[in-house]
């Protein structure tokens, strides 16, 4: 990426808001672009700021951050989106995973991990750990187990449209591995990781690396 990030805050309170415009807009490499107040504001202020990254708070009076996420998602060539929450077990923060955001950001973290957590969201690494994604899925598991099963049964069948070495990277990703560490367990160089990882996401319909990594734990895989 050449030139700064460029991040876009969306958040209905405006101290939230204030506070987030101080730290990224003293961080270097990080430009804010943009501040609304309602996810119903979205739309308009993508297309007319061109952000790179969205943070995005969940609960809004009008439209919500998963609602806001998933139509920004499904665009083409859309920013990556990571959600503000209070509770790092919100089932709202899963089904924003889910439905495409990069990460999660508690309200309450630190300046030099929010800036962080964009640079590296910027740059398409990771940034949720193993540990994180386990709690959070543990935390909004399915009450039945029948479901839970069926979950399961439906993550492999997906998983098994993968080849042999896309389905490896695919783990690796699961366990929260950025591409080099990839590379180094799989002595492979960075650049075919991240063909795979292109190709792998297009085989399973995914928009980015958490979706793979929440898909391989409903397959009880990692």
């Amino acid at each position: 990426m050449t030139g700064p990030v460029r991040v876009l805050v969306v958040d209905d309170d405006p101290l939230v808001r204030a506070a987030l415009a101080m730290v990224l807009g003293g961080a270097d490499g990080l430009a804010l672009v943009g501040e609304v107040a309602d996810g119903a504001e979205v739309p308009a202020a993508v297309a007319a700021t061109s952000p790179d990254v969205v943070l995005m708070d969940i609960r809004m009076p009008r439209v919500d951050g998963l609602t806001a996420t998933e139509r920004l998602r499904h665009q083409s060539g859309g920013p990556e989106v990571i959600v503000l929450t209070t509770f790092d077990a919100d089932d709202q923060v899963l089904r924003a995973l889910r439905a495409g955001a990069s990460g999660f950001l508690l309200k309450d973290t630190p300046p030099a991990a929010i800036v962080d957590a964009v640079r590296r969201v910027a740059a398409g690494e990771p940034m949720l750990s193993p540990t994180v994604t386990r709690r959070l899925m543990s935390h909004v598991a399915d009450a039945a187990a029948p479901a839970t099963d069926d979950r399961r049964t439906r993550a492999r069948a997906r998983l098994a449209l993968l080849s042999d070495r896309e389905h490896e990277v695919a783990l690796a990703v699961g366990q929260g591995l950025s591409n080099a560490e990839i590379g180094a367990q799989l002595y492979l160089s960075v650049a075919t990781v991240k063909a795979h990882v292109s190709r792998l996401l297009v085989k399973l319909e995914l928009t980015n690396r958490v979706q793979v990594a929440l898909l391989t734990h409903d397959a009880d895989l990692v």
